[in-house]
């Protein structure tokens, strides 16, 4: 009876100790499911728990009582030290598969595991990755011929080479028509084999003349009246470069399940067609860009063209700032890309490779994108804005042994590229300068022997007319090998010379020039960035000039632009024109100046390229579009429209104090000359190889030898300002410039004094 009673005892207990146990893992798990539990559910779970409980205790009793009847003393102590281990995990666990299913109680779908502390295993599962959404990619050619003609069937024609590097043939029947491909695995075969096919089906000057033929309809409405044709009829990897056409098409999203993988409509068709559907149209394939996508150019790419190698070129630069290349062969042409770090200098030259041969601009706003020349266009203008950067900055780095020479330290780097055919790696660096401030007006040299302004590009364009008298000098040498190896030949009229067929140059600057081009662009253009959202507003193309012995550029004053000679020597702030102006200058008069005019006709840049804040609205503004409206130009002179182009890999801010000198390099010499900005001259006093009065000595010797093939008939000038004006066409032509700037209400040009021109070799 006793027995009987602490069993009783005992189990109320057990009873009491089970609900607060439930209770608490039931708030528990409410808390970890985020749930509250309703009056109605708590009473549901209460019956459930019951019902639980009950059947433990129903056990538990059982057991209790055989454990009386054997009559042990130990019971209740045993009983007592195991009352944790009453309800194991594993028994509530057995008991709870019993419950029914869907009970909002007890039901586990599978036991507690003891490792986690009582939570269930489905706690700790990794959380399943999101698909991130975003626009289609391109589909190689083997993917969208399949969606042309599905059910192709590809044989193994044959497999030559040695074990290590098997060469397989495979072939594809389309039409009638076998095509093969071949390459180093079977894969890569298909791929080639797929190309050729789909290279045959490009007929159709349009996309709506190709799906009408293939008996589909197209939702969008095509003129037909237009006389450009609509699509390149090379689309796909392993096609052959061509220049860009002008009109250009971004990809949308796919809207439908025509072979529109890209967004466009490919005119794909089949051999059979009719005959006056068969009209030639231009080899070149038109340039798109991709919407922002979350895969980078070296996954593009190799979607395209998988198991492609990047080597590692070269690394060079300072411990804070080093620049990496990287390159990569494609169909034996080779892509190189830079950039502070061997990922970024990968994907660079990935870029450079999609830009190259699939003709693929990813992520470039309207803004960023290069402004193509008007006229004669020999490269494509990406390839060669990061041809022509390379070529500068290696240069500089050799004239400076990598970076190690105290004048290495810029702020703007500029220089001239000459090409002379449509192979860019036949491009020759003419000159290197940098700097970035203007001479101090007590300075000035009353014999032409301080320069003025040592703005990179300033400099860089005085190199570059040293080097044109040079050329004049080959020409006329007796040596063959150095005649044959000049830039010019005479014109037909046997009056002056004119530069060979496609000779171009090509300008680079770090960042943009001073003034209306930098002022507007602080910051790299973003990809939201959509143009210039206030082109009206008054400050927009505003002439600027330059502060002495300083950086940065002020509006011109709308009086007083005339400058005198005391009143500077006195104090007065001597004013230069900003290098946007000057540019915009040598796009109207030719950068050759107005000695040159005497022998050559006008030179023209055909290209403008900046290294960072390239902006085409502000950039086109600063450099010509604010001049359109010139008018009157004489005979020879035009309005240039360069290139405008970015590079692919955007030069890094230079941070520091500007330097206050400046270095220059030219095509013959031995190394950098260095010149102190503020005085115009070298350290010892000496003047530079590029003043005014070295120039003119060297144009006085040409005078005297070409005076009978002259341009310009005249007497021997007394004086260098009485050379200059004897000028009279490119005088004509630079008036009529500053009345289009006054004009256009953007100010008027200011004027040095006239007594630093006014120096004759003998004084």
């Amino acid at each position: 009876m006793a027995l009987l009673l602490d069993t009783s005892h005992a189990t109320a207990a057990y009873y009491c100790l089970i609900r607060r146990r439930f209770k608490r893992r039931r708030k528990k798990r409410s808390e970890r499911k985020g749930t509250h539990i309703t009056c109605s559910v708590a009473k549901k779970d209460k019956g459930i728990s019951k019902f639980y409980i009950y059947k433990i205790l129903q056990r538990r009793h059982c057991k209790l009582l055989f454990l009386g009847t054997a009559g042990s003393c130990s019971t209740d102590v045993k009983e007592n030290r195991n009352l944790d281990k009453l309800f194991s995990k594993e028994v509530i666990a057995a008991e709870a598969a019993q419950l029914p299913k869907g009970s909002a109680g007890g039901g586990r779908k599978r036991p507690l595991e003891e490792g986690n502390n009582g939570h269930t295993q489905s706690k700790y599962r990794p959380k399943k990755r999101k698909k991130v959404p975003g626009p289609i990619l391109p589909k190689n050619a083997l993917m969208q011929l399949n969606e042309i003609k599905p059910g192709l069937q590809y044989k193994l024609l044959s497999q030559t080479g040695p074990v290590h590097a098997p060469i397989f043939v495979m072939t594809v029947e389309v039409n009638g028509q076998l095509f093969e491909g071949s390459g180093p695995t079977k894969k890569k075969a298909k791929l080639n084999a797929a190309e050729k096919a789909l290279r045959s089906f490009v007929q159709f000057p349009n996309a709506s003349e190709a799906h009408m033929a293939m008996g589909r309809t197209l939702s969008v409405h095509t003129d037909f009246t237009s006389d450009q044709a609509d699509f390149p009829n090379m689309l796909f990897n392993a096609f052959e470069t061509s220049t860009p056409i002008d009109d250009k098409f971004y990809l949308t999203p796919n809207t439908n399940g025509s072979f529109n993988s890209l967004g466009i409509e490919y005119p794909l068709l089949p051999s059979p067609v009719p005959v006056l559907a068969q009209t030639a149209i231009s080899p070149a394939p038109a340039t798109f860009n991709p919407p922002t996508t979350s895969k980078n150019p070296v996954m593009i790419l190799n979607e395209l063209r998988p198991g492609l190698k990047y080597d590692f070129v070269s690394e060079s630069g300072e411990s804070h700032a080093k620049n990496f290349v990287m390159s990569v062969t494609i169909d034996a042409q080779n892509f190189q890309g830079s950039g502070r770090n061997k990922k970024l200098a990968k994907s660079r030259a990935a870029q450079a490779a999609l830009s190259a041969l699939f003709n693929v601009q990813l992520d470039q706003a309207p803004s960023r994108q290069p402004i193509p020349r008007e006229g004669l266009q020999l490269h494509l203008p990406q390839v060669l804005a990061d041809a022509v950067s390379r070529l500068v900055i290696d240069k500089f780095i050799e004239l400076t042994d990598n970076f190690t020479s105290p004048h290495a330290r810029r702020k703007v780097l500029a220089g001239v590229v000459m090409t002379t055919g449509s192979d860019v790696k036949e491009a020759q660096v003419i000159c290197v300068s940098t700097g970035t401030k203007c001479i101090n007006g007590e300075y000035m040299s009353d014999r032409g022997l301080a320069l003025n302004d040592c703005h990179a590009e300033i400099v860089a364009r005085r190199s570059l007319i040293r080097f044109l008298y040079s050329q004049l000098e080959h020409f006329l040498s007796n040596n063959e090998e150095a005649h044959q190896k000049s830039i010019f030949i005479r014109c037909d009229n046997r009056h002056g010379f004119r530069l060979k067929e496609n000779v171009q140059f090509h300008l680079y600057i770090s960042t943009s020039p001073c003034g209306d081009a930098r002022i507007f662009s602080p910051h790299e253009a973003g990809v939201e960035d959509q143009g210039d959202r206030h082109p009206n507003r008054k400050a927009r193309g505003q002439l600027r000039t330059k502060i002495e012995s300083g950086e940065g550029t002020i509006p011109v004053r709308s009086s007083s632009t005339i400058q005198t000679w005391d009143g500077v020597l006195q104090g007065e702030r001597l004013l230069t024109m900003s290098c946007s102006d000057k540019i915009a200058r040598w796009n109207v008069v030719g950068f050759q100046g107005s000695l040159m005019s005497y022998f050559t006709e006008p030179i023209y840049f055909s290209s403008i390229i900046l290294g960072s804040l390239y902006h085409a609205d502000h950039l086109s503004r600063a450099m010509y579009q604010r001049i359109t409206e010139i008018e009157d130009l004489p005979h020879s002179f035009c309005l240039n429209r360069p290139l405008l182009s970015g590079i692919s890999n955007t030069e890094a801010r230079q941070p520091g104090k500007a330097p206050n000198f400046s270095v220059n390099w030219a095509v013959g010499d031995q190394g950098l000359e260095v010149i102190n900005a503020t005085t115009g001259k070298d350290d010892l006093g000496r003047p530079s190889r590029l003043c005014k009065h070295a120039l003119y000595s060297h144009w006085i010797r040409l005078h005297g030898k070409l005076s009978s093939t002259l341009r310009i008939k005249t007497t021997k000038p007394s004086s260098y300002h009485e050379a200059k004006q004897a000028a009279v066409e490119y005088h004509k032509a630079k008036q009529m410039l500053f009345t289009a700037f006054h004009k256009a209400g953007l100010g008027a040009w200011v004027k040095k004094p006239i007594e630093q021109d006014q120096f004759s070799l003998t004084t």
